[in-house]
Formats: C-alpha cells, sequence, structure tokens
C-alpha cells in the first residue's frame, strides 16, 4: 500500500452511515466555543454527495426563518459525531440544486412510500484484533501443504478355504 494510502486509510471512521441524496438527516456536530465544547444538531436534505475516501463530503441544506441555508460536512471528520436518517426522500438526480429556488412545501422531496427508517452503516475498518486473528489463521493455513495426504491402513484379510472331499460325480 502506498505511505499515502496508508495514512488516509487510519483516518477513515470504522463504521460510516449509508448516506443517500434526497434524505432528510440529523447531523450531530461539535461546536467549540473557546475552551467549551457541545454538540449541535443541524436538520435537514442532503442535496449532494462528492468524493471519496477521506474527502468525501455531504451538503445539507435546511431553510431557517426564511432563509436557505447550507451547510457541508466532511464525512469522516472528527467534528461531525453521528449523522441520523429522519425521512427518506425519493430523489432522481444525484444533485437537487433545484431545491434553492424552492420555497415551503415545494422544497421538500417526497418520502419513499413503504420505506423503513433504519440506520444502516458501513463497516470500513474491522477491530485490530479481529484482523490479527484473521492474519494468524492466514499464516497457519500458510505453513500447511497445498495437498493433504495421509497414509493409508493397510489391514490384511485372510480367507480359509477348507477342503472337504467329495463323492465322485458318477456318469
Amino acid at each position: 500500500m502506498d505511505i499515502i494510502k496508508s495514512i488516509e486509510h487510519e483516518q477513515l471512521k470504522d463504521k460510516v452511515p449509508v448516506l443517500d441524496v434526497g434524505n432528510t438527516v440529523r447531523v450531530h456536530a461539535k461546536i467549540k466555543e473557546g475552551n467549551r465544547e457541545r454538540i449541535q444538531i443541524f436538520e435537514g436534505i442532503i442535496i449532494k454527495k462528492q468524493g471519496g475516501g477521506v474527502n468525501e463530503t455531504f451538503t445539507v441544506r435546511k431553510i431557517s426563518y426564511g432563509v436557505g441555508v447550507e451547510k457541508t460536512f466532511l464525512l469522516h471528520s472528527p467534528m461531525v459525531e453521528k449523522v441520523e436518517v429522519v425521512r427518506v426522500g425519493k430523489a432522481r438526480r444525484a444533485k437537487l440544486f433545484y431545491l434553492r429556488d424552492r420555497v415551503g412545501k415545494s422544497a421538500r422531496t417526497k418520502e419513499k412510500v413503504g420505506a423503513r427508517i433504519e440506520t444502516k452503516e458501513i463497516t470500513l475498518k474491522e477491530n485490530l484484533a479481529e484482523e490479527e486473528k484473521k492474519e494468524e489463521v492466514q499464516a497457519e493455513e500458510l505453513e500447511k501443504p497445498a495437498i493433504e495426504t495421509e497414509t493409508p491402513v493397510v489391514e490384511e484379510v485372510v480367507d480359509t478355504v477348507t477342503e472337504k472331499s467329495t463323492d465322485e460325480v458318477k456318469e
């Protein structure tokens, strides 16, 4: 692996929520004020997702006091505590920039019929203990020969034949 890729891999979060464009989400973000730290909730519709790996971002839009507010969050940032899906929206585009021109009910996406609100997560990295166990198992498998041969067990079977005298056949 490249040095850069290995450093980026360390920065990734272990579990990442499944986010789709059009979903209404509640983002719990850490805010630093002086020496204090608190969590602020930002709820809105995901209008775009972009990037990949460490640079993966998503933009959330909400209307606050009649003014549209958009915030872009880094998915793997330590400042993003968690992301909850509030509503599963139906979007037929990758980027919902047309919502910027709309106000009121028309600024929402339709809800998917029958969609369950589940907090699905993708596991990017497994625990180190599990990785070590896998490596040990792989090392054991490498030590074993590719073809396992067993020594055949040979059993001697002795048939006893007894001779009996028979009367001669008369013709």
